[in-house]
């Protein structure tokens, strides 16, 4: 156990250094918005995995928060504090199966559709219905990174709404680009995770770490 925590103690700076470069390459400018995604939205998700959920939403928020001090012209408004908090509910869903990966895109969809132009574009929220299915097929780990996104992308699109509006028109056309947008998510989630087991695996075999491997779960 000693020498488990002792990993995590060291894993978690690596992640953290990590987490900070890959925040600074942009990747693609998000829909509707002045905000990049950047390498770091493709990292983050799987943190909790390697270092526990609680420790991994704290890590990554003190990511976000160092890259604010470290460029404070970025924090210019509501919308890059909205950019805060999806990612940290896509960590949630990514690190393990539980009861509340179900409730967060279904209170999203309900939240979403309270909201009068919400309710006017609800044909939008049913793409959040796509971790929900994932839910039950999370074995495959592009499944259990589409469902990580598309939730990220459910308490976004309601801290959206209800900050911004937008119009009916609007939601309604990002459909297509998002559904895009989410499969390319999802698939450097993947391609992210991948690379962080084979990392950890050669810290292991160099003896830097005891850390066991990670399957989906």
């Amino acid at each position: 156990m000693k020498r488990t925590v002792t990993s995590k103690i060291i894993i978690t700076p690596l992640f953290f250094l990590l987490g900070l470069i890959a925040l600074q390459i942009p990747f693609t400018r998000l829909l509707g918005s002045g905000v990049n995604f950047t390498l770091y939205d493709f990292m983050a998700p799987s943190f909790g995995v390697f270092i526990a959920t609680l420790p991994g939403i704290l890590t990554v928020f003190l990511i976000q928060l160092v890259n604010f001090l470290l460029h404070p012209e970025k924090l210019s408004g509501l919308a890059a504090v909205i950019r805060l908090f999806p990612v940290l509910f896509a960590l949630i869903i990514f690190g393990k199966k539980r009861n509340i990966n179900l409730v967060i895109p279904l209170l999203s969809i309900l939240l979403f559709n309270l909201h009068p132009i919400g309710r006017s574009a609800w044909q939008y929220s049913l793409m959040w219905f796509i971790p929900v299915i994932g839910h039950y097929f999370r074995k495959n780990l592009f499944v259990r990174s589409l469902a990580a996104t598309y939730t990220a992308h459910a308490v976004g699109g309601v801290l959206w709404v209800w900050a911004f509006g937008l119009s009916r028109e609007i939601w309604l056309a990002l459909i297509p680009q998002s559904l895009m947008e989410r499969l390319l998510m999802a698939g450097g989630i993947s391609v992210s995770y991948y690379s962080l087991v084979n990392v950890l695996s050669f810290l292991k075999s160099k003896k830097i770490i005891l850390h066991k491997a990670f399957t989906a779960s």
